[in-house]
């Protein structure tokens, strides 16, 4: 896991699972589009603005008087949505980004590049409709800027004030405005934190937006990341629950259309502006949206495991941070926000979320001095009991069918445990953990700290037994899949590395090996959450996105979300659904070959009482 800097009481959960795009529907009154005349509204011209059946007849009746109730019902229950409701509702603050002191608010620069239509090396489709093995050419485009960690700085920089200027070649033309924003401390007199944070723009003709590396794609969108139309308003969500100084990386790649017939016009951007509303923006389920993930292919043998034509969708997002993801078969994902002290419940069916509990890792006094109060890692024992790390209680507990708690792990030798992260069982019931201090509020340093060391621990036939000090901050644990060996990652930016160990019947470990490096690889994400499928390959949350390895210590490949995915889970049915938990988000992804997990037969899980 991730030390997080970021301590709130998690907010009310709306079970909303629409997809963003529906959010904010474009203005009933639609725009006439006449060629090089701008008719979209103008921007603002200060930078910050503050605002407070017995018969055919008698069935025909019947079925006309039906249609008019469902057609009043579907118009009201929309007019009164929370997303209608914050599309008309006037903000409490705007900041124009088209003045240079809206930019300066910000701590924003507008760049801007060209892109060019290349021709690469592709696959022509096989028996199944997806890329197979013939080679063939196809076209695409550079620079493909969407992600936020693309460096653009040697891009051009344009002033604010000239947005509307006519820009790229004409023609069948594409271009990019890139704009980091910095959430400021004030908007004029008015407090941003908490607010929910939209972006509005128009471009003549078309355009996609990319928020911190993400662009949602949904059938039948209508404005949003993906525009409608000539001229349309693109406005989306592009924060939730936002805070001073918190950072969003835009994105936006323009288009001169129709592509089928390019005019002989110009792309320009007619207006782009903040819109700060003071509404609830605690997390929140949408339909599954497609959105883009990047495979980076390095041996053929990850083609056995991740499909051709790979996809990914986000589920839910508006989190402070998500952790430690469980599939329970009876077709529901738990996963813990220990930033926020809560466990959630995604349940796939009718995908909707909440809560499962409160105060999921700590009650005491001092919990605002935690940035992790709450539960990690989480996992089922072999009799379906949940089973929770524990942060701020620095122990690990079960819960039981009645919803009755026991503390299975809370002291070694008299002195308490630090704070227990990631979590795994053996199939004879002995559970293994990792012990480092991140739920501590100073960490290493942190007074709390009462054993000299970050721990391997086994909890077996009722003893616990300390069976590794080898790292400064073992993470993610996980067996092969014939539990010969086990898997430690390592937490320390200055030695990112996957431990692996022989173990014993009695749980001891031996003949510990460094079974992969990461160190140099580029990126401050040091080694996170490890699950492994069947075949004894291993996915690794390390820098840069998830790592696919063999079995035989070879990097396969790696699965670059838009978000960095810190822990995973395998589920669904057939267990070839990799769930992951992102930052402030939950994804999806399907793949070839199904993961190992505690895949036993249990009913609905009690509340914790």
């Amino acid at each position: 896991m991730e030390i997080q800097n970021i301590v709130r009481r998690p907010r009310s959960v709306t079970n909303d699972h629409r997809s963003l795009n529906q959010k904010f529907p474009l203005p009933l009154r639609e725009r006439v589009r006449v060629r090089g005349i701008n008719q979209a509204p103008s921007p603002q011209s200060s930078p910050v603005k503050g605002e407070d059946a017995n018969s055919a007849a008698d069935q025909i009746v019947i079925a006309i008087m039906l249609a008019a109730l469902l057609l009043f019902a579907a118009t009201f229950a929309n007019a009164t949505s929370p997303e209608n409701i914050l599309a008309k509702r006037k903000p409490e603050a705007t900041i124009n980004l088209a003045t240079k002191d809206g930019v300066q608010l910000v701590k924003g620069e507008w760049r801007y590049s060209d892109t060019k239509i290349i021709e690469i090396d592709f696959k022509a489709p096989g028996a199944d409709g997806q890329p197979g093995r013939t080679p063939n050419k196809a076209y695409d485009f550079t620079p493909h800027a969407g992600r936020a960690d693309f460096d653009g700085s040697k891009w051009e920089v344009i002033d604010p004030t000239t947005l509307d200027k006519r820009r790229s070649a004409g023609k069948l033309a594409f271009n990019w405005y890139r704009i980091k924003i910095t959430v400021p401390e004030r908007v004029g007199t008015f407090d941003p934190t908490g607010s929910t944070l939209v972006f509005s723009t128009s471009l003549d003709d078309y355009a996609e937006i990319w928020v911190d590396s993400e662009i949602p794609r949904a059938a039948g969108q209508s404005g949003g990341s993906v525009i409608k139309g000539w001229n349309a308003e693109n406005r989306l969500i592009i924060g939730r629950g936002v805070k001073p100084g918190q950072t969003i990386q835009l994105a936006i790649f323009g288009v001169n259309g129709p592509i089928s017939n390019p005019p002989t016009n110009y792309i320009y951007m007619k207006y782009a502006k903040l819109e700060f509303h003071k509404v609830p923006a605690g997390p929140i389920a949408v339909v599954p949206d497609e959105v883009n993930v990047e495979v980076v292919r390095l041996d053929p043998a990850i083609d056995a495991i991740v499909p051709a034509n790979p996809k990914i969708f986000k589920l839910a997002e508006g989190f402070q941070f998500t952790e430690g993801p469980v599939w329970i078969k009876t077709g529901y994902l738990l996963f813990s926000d220990p930033n926020a002290n809560t466990i959630y419940k995604y349940n796939v069916a009718n995908g909707k979320l909440s809560v499962f509990k409160s105060n999921s890792g700590y009650s005491g006094k001092d919990i605002a001095e935690y940035f992790q109060p709450g539960s990690n890692g989480l996992t089922l024992d072999p009799q379906g009991r949940l089973t929770i790390n524990e942060h701020g209680n620095h122990r690990v507990t079960r819960v039981e069918k009645d919803g009755r708690v026991t503390v299975l792990a809370d002291k070694y030798e008299g002195k308490r445990l630090n704070s227990p992260n990631d979590l795994v069982y053996r199939s004879d019931g002995t559970l293994f953990f990792t012990d480092p201090p991140f739920g501590l509020p100073k960490v290493y340093d942190d007074p709390r700290k009462e054993l000299p060391y970050s721990g391997v621990f086994a909890l077996h036939k009722g003893q616990l037994k300390l069976v590794s000090t080898d790292l400064k901050g073992p993470n993610g644990i996980a067996f092969s899949p014939d539990e010969k060996y086990l898997y430690v990652g390592n937490w320390d930016p200055e030695k990112k590395i996957i431990m692996r160990y022989e173990v014993a019947a009695d749980a001891t470990l031996s003949n510990g090996k460094i079974f992969f490096d990461m160190t140099r690889a580029p990126g401050e994400d040091a080694l996170d959450g490890i699950k492994i499928d069947w075949r004894g390959n291993l996915y690794v949350s390390g820098p840069g996105g998830l790592w696919i390895i063999s079995s035989e210590g070879k990097h396969l490949g790696t699965i670059i979300p838009p978000k960095h995915p810190h822990n995973l889970a395998w589920g669904g049915e057939d267990g070839k659904t990799l769930y992951m938990t992102a930052q402030g988000s939950l994804y999806r992804m399907p793949l070839n070959i199904p993961g190992i997990r505690p895949d036993v037969g249990v009913d609905d899980l009690s509340q914790v009482k």
